[in-house]
Formats: C-alpha cells, sequence, structure tokens
C-alpha cells in the first residue's frame, strides 16, 4: 500500500472552533480563577478584558497568516520563514515542551478529580489511564480526534453557558436565594472594584494569560482544515467573541453573586460555590465531571499540537526524520507516540514531586506560550512587509502588533513578582540556551546557508 506523505484534511469548521475553544478554556478558568480573584478582587473582570484584546490582536496576526499560509507547522514556520531559522528551531521545540509542561499538568489534575470519587485509589493510575487514552484518540483518523474533542469541549461550554444563565437568574430575581435578587453590588461593595489597586490585576495578569494558552491551537490546526481559508478567518473571529463571553461573563456572575474575598479564599473552584447556592446537591460532582473533561479536552489537543510541531521540526531536519512519517490514517503516528512518551515521564516526575509541581508546570507553558506569541506577532510584522497588503489583515497594524508585544514583556516582568512562578524565569531561558548551543553544535546554521545558496542558484 501506498505511503500516506500529507496530513488529512479531515477537520472541518466546527471541529477547529470547538478544538480551540477546548483548548483555552481548562483549569485556567475552572481553577486558577480563584487565585486570580483573590489577587485582583472583582478587578479581575478588567484583566480579562485586557488579556483578551492582546490574544485578540495576535490571533488575528496569526489568522492573516494561516490564510495566507495554511501549513501544519504554523507559527514555527512561519517564525522560521520570515524571522530566521534559528528563530523557527527555536519556536517549535519551545511549543513542544510547553506543551508537554501543560499536558503533565492536565493529566495530574485528573488523578485528583478522579480521587474524588474513588478517595482509595493511587492518582497516578488514572493519570495514566487518561494519558493512554488521549494518545490513543490522536492516534486514529483526524476526524475522529476532531469528534471527540468536538464533545469534550462542549460539555465545558454547555456548564459555563447553563452556570451564567442560573446565575443570571439569581441576579434579577433572586433564583436559589428566596425571590430577592442578589444584584451586582458585590462587585464594589467589599473594598471597591480595585480592593487591592491596579497592582492587583497586573500580579493577576500571569494566571489570566495562563488561561487563555491554547486558543493559538487554530493556527496549528490549518493543515488539516478542509477549507483552510475560509474556516480559520471565521474560527478567528467566532472563537475570541466566545471566549470573552464565557471568561468575563462566568466571572462577572461569580463576583455578583459572591463578595470576591469569599470567592478568593475558597479552595474549590468558584463554579462550584454558584452550584451550590442555587440548591444543586450534587454541584461539586457536577463540577468535578465538567473539570475532569476540561483536563482532558486539554490534554488531547496538546497531544494534538506537540505530535504536529514535531512532524514540522522533523520535516525541516531539526528532529529525527522519523518522526514525519504519516500513518495510513494520515496521522504523525511516531510523533504522537513520542509526546506519550514525554507524557509518561511527566506522570513518574509528579507522581513523587510534591503538589506545587502544578503551579511551576503552568508557569513555566505561560513562559513558553509568551514566546509562542511574540514569534507569531514578529513573524507576520516581517510577512507584511514582504507580501505588503493582507486578505485579513490584522486591525491598527502595526500599532497593535506593537502594544501586544509591550504587553507580553510586561507579563515577563511580572512573573519575577511571585514566588511560584519565578522558577520560569530560570527554566525558559536555560532551555532557549540548550537549544542554542544544540543547534550550532550541529552544524544547523550551515546546512540552513548552502540550502539557501542552492535555492538561489548559487
Amino acid at each position: 500500500m501506498k505511503q500516506q506523505t500529507e496530513l488529512n484534511r479531515g477537520l472541518e469548521e466546527r471541529h477547529i472552533t470547538l478544538m480551540s475553544l477546548g483548548a483555552a478554556i481548562g483549569v485556567g478558568l475552572f481553577l486558577g480563577s480563584a487565585k486570580a480573584i483573590q489577587l485582583a478582587g472583582p478587578g479581575i473582570l478588567l484583566g480579562y478584558l485586557i488579556g483578551g484584546i492582546i490574544i485578540f490582536i495576535i490571533m488575528r496576526a496569526l489568522g492573516e497568516l494561516a490564510v495566507r499560509e495554511p501549513v501544519a507547522g504554523s507559527f514555527a514556520e512561519y517564525a522560521r520563514k520570515y524571522v530566521s531559522p534559528l528563530a523557527g528551531f527555536l519556536t517549535g521545540w519551545n511549543y513542544w515542551l510547553l506543551w508537554i509542561f501543560t499536558c503533565m499538568a492536565e493529566i495530574t489534575a485528573v488523578g485528583i478529580y478522579m480521587k474524588v470519587w474513588f478517595p482509595d485509589s493511587q492518582g497516578w493510575v488514572w493519570a495514566l489511564a487518561a494519558l493512554v487514552l488521549m494518545t490513543s484518540i490522536n492516534f486514529i483518523a483526524v476526524k475522529f480526534y476532531g469528534e471527540f474533542e468536538f464533545w469534550f469541549a462542549l460539555i465545558k461550554i454547555v456548564a459555563i453557558v447553563a452556570m451564567i444563565i442560573l446565575g443570571t437568574l439569581t441576579i434579577v430575581i433572586g433564583l436559589g436565594n428566596g425571590g430577592t435578587p442578589v444584584g451586582i453590588s458585590n462587585l464594589w461593595s467589599h473594598g471597591g472594584f480595585l480592593p487591592n489597586g491596579f497592582g492587583g490585576v497586573l500580579l493577576a495578569m500571569q494566571m489570566v494569560m495562563f488561561a487563555f494558552l491554547g486558543i493559538e491551537v487554530i493556527g496549528v490546526t490549518a493543515g488539516e482544515a478542509k477549507n483552510p481559508k475560509k474556516t480559520i478567518r471565521k474560527a478567528v473571529n467566532n472563537v475570541f467573541l466566545r471566549i470573552l463571553v464565557f471568561y468575563i461573563g462566568a466571572l462577572f456572575v461569580i463576583l455578583s453573586i459572591y463578595p470576591w474575598d469569599q470567592v478568593g479564599a475558597n479552595n474549590s473552584s468558584p463554579f462550584v460555590l454558584l452550584f451550590q447556592s442555587l440548591g444543586i446537591e450534587s454541584a461539586a460532582g457536577i463540577i468535578n465531571f465538567v473539570v475532569l473533561t476540561a483536563a482532558l479536552s486539554s490534554c488531547n489537543s496538546g497531544i494534538f499540537s506537540t505530535a504536529r510541531m514535531m512532524m514540522n521540526l522533523s520535516e525541516n531536519s531539526e528532529a529525527p526524520r522519523r518522526f514525519s512519517k504519516i500513518s495510513k490514517n494520515g496521522v504523525p503516528a511516531l510523533a504522537t507516540i513520542l509526546s506519550g512518551v514525554a507524557l509518561l515521564v511527566g506522570v513518574a516526575l509528579n507522581y513523587f514531586l510534591p503538589e506545587d509541581v502544578f503551579a511551576i508546570v503552568t508557569s513555566i507553558a505561560t513562559f513558553g506560550a509568551v514566546w509562542t506569541w511574540a514569534m507569531i506577532l514578529i513573524a507576520q510584522m516581517r510577512a507584511r512587509k514582504v507580501h505588503g497588503s493582507a486578505e485579513f489583515a490584522v486591525p491598527f497594524f502595526p500599532v497593535a502588533n506593537y502594544i501586544a508585544l509591550a504587553a507580553l514583556a510586561g507579563v515577563i516582568v511580572l512573573m519575577a513578582f511571585d514566588a511560584s512562578t519565578r522558577i520560569a524565569l530560570v527554566v525558559g531561558p536555560l532551555w532557549y540556551a540548550i537549544l542554542i548551543a544544540v543547534y550550532y553544535a550541529r552544524g544547523m546554521h550551515k546546512e540552513t546557508r548552502q540550502s539557501i545558496r542552492k535555492a538561489s542558484g548559487e
């Protein structure tokens, strides 16, 4: 049988839209929002709005590139082509590692969530089961992967929409409060809208940006979209608007019903508080199920992304060539297996390390995400110089790009002010230093120059 040489274009518009929603709506919203609220109070709404605007600029930049050149390597390929071969090399390996870290956190979280129902079980067993399941799903045809992710993401979306609707009824007509409307005075009645000042909002921005991590998976799906120009354009705009509604809408409802200091001081998810207030005794179980699917969904998208990025690195001789092989189903099988194996190491590490590992790996993932987003913005600016006007252009270009880049730099600086995120400022640069050393030690810079000469006919 003839060897498959190209990725299967089996992802439809609904798959890509829900995939990006699934990747970006995860534990960062369901659990991480509690820490963000504790830092910023009701002002966290402003933080998510600012973060949403930054992400919109980044997504429009990615959309402009993906509509023009829908390739599987996405931003790594764009960085390689429009910034430099080294930038592409760093971006590809950076994105692979950041999702490995993110998935380590997600599968470990699965073990924690399952112990709510099976308290006598071992968390690592559930983490291993989740890893095997998600890797298997990614190993089959991409269309079936898209279906799994579609339903995973749909569960989260339905839960959030239900919460917003029920919470709004509590605010307006007093549902679950004896018929007495709660109103929205809690947004300013406990120390003001910014109880910790605007500085509190700034300190919460690392968690805010981590919550948005994953939305850029739209660019990775471009190589497997049936109609990339139409699909990517629509998905970029729609996903941003929906995520903004889900994040700000959900937290607006929660912070209106509960004083912010009660939400931030509670160890459980803010979403549990809302369902309990409505008299739903099984609230903890319901939210536990939703958060479980959120972790599985994010891990699902992460393995998908890392496999495609590894394939792109392999095709550019920046990783072993065997990882570029495509299975009969049109899936980069060996690249997918590699991601699974790397996560298997993560299961073992999380089994032996203390509970604060989750915060550590998410901060490292955020550091990597900032690099990825910055490369998207820079590559788009360079591409505009080459191609001129764009079919799907970034609004207010190039001012919007510079604003977004400045904001991303600010997030990195803010990480230094929190002990739980400071380690990312060590691990991140160290990882790039190792990659640069490997790049030059293996003579990749010489191979690049030779390729350029051959292409130019010298």
